[in-house]
């Protein structure tokens, strides 16, 4: 779902938000077809490109003077080689090309849920490689190929300080090589063997043979490799069109573009919901029940003893003549109704 979402957006520093959502996504559905080793080798490769990529989206808005639409960029390699060069390997690393560090744990999560039986759950994640190495391309291409769209005389593009640039290239190099250091060979590298003694009370995942792990690697590079294809006709050569390709898709354009409208039913079936029941205790339960009835006994307390004050003159002979009627009243009935009455 985000990796739809993210070939439809414009703003860069949000185009890489949903892509983090996305790969969450591999993690998630990797340790829920019991590939946990893969799981957590996509975390950690993910760290390196995806830490480099909103770093990068940071340089581009800061050399862009704070402008993030994608729309108002366009041939900033020209302006940010070292921007430019780094945020390309962060993207080829996130789209999972070989051998960039996401080929090797991206593609080991795919292969293990074809394995555990789950052939949906693997296709789905080709899917979202390849929508992936699509919407990636994308901002490659709008934000630093292509003619610039933007007003030079106002802009003036400029690759960040080496305060900046430093974490650039130094996330740069483990996107690239990080993958293959720690995951070769294929389930047995390195970091197989140090988590093993983790998952070692649990159920060993099923492997995939050989041949079969090389045939999933093949698939994944050629459904990446056309993302990629796609993107480089669509928003280079101009022999794909973008906004033909929208209307044609219709509804499902417009249901990636609104963001698969979470927003939207988020706000109707949740915060608005919440927002009434707020009110209703607010002024319903707080202020006419707890209120009413704290200010109810205190209005009652306050008209009784107004009442109550009247009879209390201070004059003794008036105390004395309503202790003689009461006498009276007390005799007279004791007299009238005789001792059952006091009984």
């Amino acid at each position: 779902v985000a990796a739809t979402i993210g070939i439809t957006q414009h703003d860069i520093k949000k185009v890489i938000a949903y892509s983090t959502v996305s790969q969450l996504g591999y993690m998630v559905f990797a340790l829920g077809v019991g590939a946990w080793v893969p799981a957590i080798f996509h975390l950690f490769t993910h760290a390196f490109f995806k830490g480099l990529l909103f770093l990068g989206a940071g340089s581009v808005i800061h050399g862009m003077h704070d402008e993030q639409d994608m729309r108002r960029m366009g041939n900033l390699k020209k302006y940010m080689p070292v921007t430019y060069w780094t945020f390309l390997l962060g993207s080829l690393a996130n789209a999972g090309l070989f051998p960039f560090a996401g080929f090797w744990s991206k593609d080991e999560a795919i292969g293990a849920a074809w394995a555990q039986g789950h052939p949906y759950v693997a296709l789905a994640g080709l899917v979202g490689a390849f929508c992936t190495a699509l919407y990636m391309m994308r901002v490659v291409f709008l934000t630093f190929w292509g003619t610039e769209r933007f007003d030079p005389t106002k802009v003036h593009p400029h690759d960040p300080p080496w305060s900046m640039k430093a974490p650039l290239i130094l996330l740069a190099i483990p996107s690239l090589l990080a993958g293959l250091l720690v995951g070769w060979p294929p389930d047995k590298g390195w970091i197989h063997r140090f988590l093993e003694p983790v998952f070692a009370q649990g159920k060993a995942p099923a492997e995939l043979a050989t041949s079969t792990t090389w045939i999933f690697a093949i698939i994944s590079t050629l459904i990446v490799g056309s993302g990629i294809a796609i993107a480089y006709f669509a928003y280079v050569r101009g022999v794909i069109s973008p906004n033909a390709w929208a209307q044609r898709l219709g509804p499902a354009y417009r249901l990636a573009y609104g963001k698969w409208y979470f927003d939207e039913a988020y706000e109707k079936f949740v915060v608005h919901p919440l927002y009434l029941t707020s009110i209703f205790l607010w002024r319903v339960v707080d202020v006419e029940i707890i209120d009413g009835t704290v200010n109810g006994v205190a209005t009652a307390v306050s008209y009784t003893s107004e009442r109550w004050r009247r009879a209390q003159t201070g004059l003794v002979s008036n105390y004395a003549l309503a202790i003689g009627l009461g006498t009276v009243v007390i005799i007279g009935a004791y007299l009238v109704f005789g001792s059952s009455l006091f009984q």
